[in-house]
């Protein structure tokens, strides 16, 4: 591997060149049945798969560089597609993004002047703003955020943007005050008012946790990444103690797993 400091993207053309290949006619034939609806699943699969060698650092950089390659392929694939429908190519989907960098940094690349990156994200919805106005796309602020991101993600997305055109309480007390306000009005739903209307409830005690993280500087996606992986350890210990008692978990009282549990939680945190 040449000095990874000193890489330009050059071998970017080998990708393109070999996916030209598989879609030959003497190519693959299954690569050469693929469609850009048959590639959703796996696009959305790498991506996942990158993620989760950016969260746990164990498998180390090399895994990092294969998941970003795999991830690169679908990026090939789909743009190889397109070329063949003669709609557009990798280098328009490289000269577009490049273009957008470079309108969307005028004070790296223009006369602009910015003193810090929360200036840097202001300036970038102005500018996003301004180019979707200028198209005909008159697309409200809340709109580019896909809804097919998964929801967590997708309510700190929205909150976000909201408080970047000024939509936002001014300190966190607001958004605390609001979890107790939805959390009361979940309980009078479950009380008094149905299943309908509780799960409305509780869609909103979700928003506002969301919203709550966002303004302490917590990724909420990470907060319940964690508190998945802690129940799983936790949960294996009440599994792995019993075993060892020799003992079935589904014969065992609730009272003696919560009890195992609060173990768990002295013994692997």
């Amino acid at each position: 591997m040449s000095d990874p400091r000193a890489q330009t993207g050059e071998a970017l053309k080998d990708l393109v060149a070999l996916m030209d290949r598989l879609l030959a006619p003497d190519g693959c034939p299954w690569d050469r049945e693929q469609t850009l609806e048959t590639l959703r699943p796996p696009l959305i699969e790498e991506t996942y798969e990158v993620l989760d060698t950016m969260a746990d650092p164990s498998p180390g950089a090399a895994a990092h560089c294969e998941e970003l390659g795999d991830l690169m392929l679908q990026i090939v694939f789909q743009a190889a597609l397109r070329a063949r429908e003669g709609k557009f190519g990798i280098d328009d989907v490289c000269r577009a993004i490049v273009a957008k960098l470079v309108r969307r940094h005028p004070h790296v690349f223009g006369d602009a002047r910015v003193k810090d990156a929360d200036e840097v994200l202001a300036q970038w919805t102005r500018i996003k703003a301004r180019e979707q106005a200028h198209g005909g796309e008159g697309k409200g602020v809340l709109e580019g955020v896909p809804r097919g991101m998964p929801q967590l993600v997708r309510a700190f997305r929205l909150t976000d943007k909201a408080a970047r055109v000024g939509f936002d309480w001014p300190d966190v007390d607001g958004p605390r005050a609001k979890v107790d306000e939805e959390l009361a009005e979940l309980d009078r739903a479950r009380a008094e008012l149905g299943q309908a209307a509780a799960l409305a409830e509780l869609g909103d005690l979700l928003f506002a946790l969301v919203n709550l993280a966002r303004h302490e500087g917590l990724d909420p996606e990470e907060a319940l990444r964690g508190a998945n992986e802690r129940f799983i350890a936790r949960f294996g210990y009440i599994e792995r103690r019993l075993r060892e008692q020799g003992r079935d978990l589904q014969a065992t009282g609730l009272a003696e797993m919560d009890a195992l549990w609060d173990e768990a939680k002295q013994a692997i945190g």
